[in-house]
């Protein structure tokens, strides 16, 4: 994501805007990042292929014919036309998909592809399973059934503006009792530009086909794309709590985004701008609720506020603690395929929080400009509590990294500058409120950030893959404002602070901060 595009969009968050809803009351139906792309988006054609595969010769289905109907259902009231295709072949298959490219090229809409039924994965690739495939060993799935990519490269042909694709295609025992299948579920892929790409369970996991009429990802699907005025990925992120929920941990939906603008199934039927004033008095209200269960050992305010705030202001510490609630009681979460060697994603990562007392990172602090080195220091962990990591030089931190209290004595409030899940595309907006060094003024800061790319870096402590965090905002003070621009390497699976930083600080013309910060030690258990 380019500059400008962040500083459009810092502009728009200032600006702010918000509508009022019919499932949460006011003002907790925030649209931040409402802009004319995402207006453009509302106006266009929307085009969904629709498939739901359930009689299979070998393991048959009871619940994606049912699924897909629903689903096509909802979309034609939502505006779409839909091509909906139930026990589809593979010749059939093909040929819709063919179709539906082709439309969305000529129409240049947005694009809706809903699969249920049988799917796999054979060296990486993920494959949907007509139902008259007959496979008699895995090889067969290339002549037999339908490639993931086939549809990913006609919609990317299509040139069209954004693409939702939906695959509730990870249950279990696909070929029935004939083969045995080398890896359970589908493989992890990253989503091509502008768009997301939804998988009902985590890849390399199997999802349950359901109890009632549908299966449980799109029981809940249903449910939630009904939801007046909820951002698409807001959508998704309901979803995957309440999956996770229900299956008690052994089924969490998982999504890959390069979507740039919003999008809402049931759009904003007017939009408000707010004043600073009314933003900050929101601000002001979330702020209060997460001070209130922030430490909560019950999953259930947790719960409450994931719903409420899906892309708050808190949402990665909420997720953080409501992990750490459910470990306590018990839950055992699934855990996500190794994606390594896998040449269609850059791979996931979760935050590591485990924290020892001892536990050291070294840095050298240089000029940004010319590289010259300023001064090298070291943090160690001296304690910690159930929230906060306490460094020997006076740095406070929360589990995430994200600092609580400054070396040099600047305090924040509760932010999100680090995100507990590790993806390129991912992306999300802090606003906190920090203090000077002397504690004689306080500012509001807006951030918006985003994992822009995953690459290999090199630093005194040695080479690592990392997510590349990019942010860029601003900070309102009684005297002056700042604005802000940084970069931060970090390679959780590896270390649990960053790899290397990068900061620019201005206040008007003058630049207070220009550095580059590098690891040149760690030590960690």
């Amino acid at each position: 994501m380019t500059f400008d595009r962040f500083e459009n969009r810092r502009r728009i968050v200032k600006a702010g805007v918000v509508a009022g809803s019919l499932f949460l009351p006011a003002p907790y139906a925030w649209v931040w990042a409402q802009s004319d792309g995402a207006l453009k988006l509302l106006r266009l054609p929307k085009i969904a292929l629709v498939i739901g595969n359930t009689k299979y010769v070998e393991a048959p289905l009871k619940n994606p014919g049912n699924d897909a109907k629903g689903i096509a259902g909802e979309l034609q009231k939502l505006g779409f036309q839909v091509n909906l295709k139930l026990d589809a072949g593979r010749n059939d298959m093909i040929e819709a998909i063919r179709a539906f490219g082709a439309g969305l090229a000529k129409k240049k809409g947005v694009g809706m592809f809903y699969y249920a039924g049988h799917g796999a994965q054979l060296a990486w690739k993920n494959y949907l399973i007509p139902v008259d495939a007959v496979i008699d060993k895995v090889e067969d799935m290339q002549a037999k059934t339908v490639e993931l990519n086939s549809l990913l490269e006609g919609l990317v042909k299509a040139q069209n503006p954004m693409n939702v694709i939906i695959l509730d295609a990870c249950r279990d025992n696909p070929f029935g009792s004939k083969v045995r299948s080398q890896q359970k579920g589908l493989s992890q892929f990253d989503a091509p530009p502008g768009s997301l790409l939804a998988y009902a369970t985590s890849p390399g996991n199997t999802a349950a086909d359901g109890e009632g009429a549908n299966g449980l990802y799109t029981e809940n699907l249903l449910r939630e794309i009904k939801v007046p005025e909820a951002r698409i990925e807001d959508v998704f992120k309901r979803v995957r709590l309440n999956v996770r929920r229900k299956s008690e941990g052994q089924q969490i939906p998982w999504e890959s985004t390069s979507l740039e603008e919003d999008f809402w199934f049931i759009p904003p039927k007017e939009i408000k701008r707010l004043s600073e004033e009314e933003q900050e008095r929101l601000f002001k209200e979330e702020l209060a609720l997460w001070g209130r269960i922030k430490a909560a050992k019950d999953p259930a305010p947790l719960e409450d506020y994931l719903r409420r705030y899906p892309s708050g202001k808190f949402t990665e510490l909420a997720q953080l603690q409501l992990e750490r609630v459910l470990s306590a009681q018990g839950e055992k979460k699934i855990q996500i395929e190794s994606s390594a060697g896998n040449p269609f994603t850059k791979g996931s990562a979760t935050a590591d929080t485990a924290y020892r007392i001892g536990d050291s990172y070294t840095y050298r602090i240089l000029d940004l400009k010319t590289r010259a080195e300023k001064r090298q220091g070291t943090a160690t962990v001296a304690s910690i509590t159930e929230s906060e990591v306490v460094f020997g030089n006076g740095l406070v931190t929360d589990l995430l990294g994200n600092t609580i209290k400054a070396a040099d004595g600047r305090r924040f409030t509760p932010r999100q500058q680090f995100p507990l899940e590790y993806a390129v595309g991912r992306q999300w907006h802090s606003r906190f409120v920090a203090s000077t060094r002397k504690g004689d003024d306080e500012g509001v800061a807006d951030l918006d950030l985003k994992i822009v790319g995953r690459e290999r870096i090199t630093v005194p402590a040695g080479t690592f893959d990392a997510f590349l965090i990019d942010a860029v905002g601003k900070t309102v003070f009684k005297n002056q404002t700042t604005e802000s621009r940084w970069k931060r390497w970090m390679a959780p699976d590896r270390v649990r602070r960053a790899i290397a930083f990068e900061e620019t600080l201005t206040a008007g013309t003058k630049t207070l901060i220009a550095e580059r910060g590098e690891l040149i030690s760690f030590k960690q258990s």
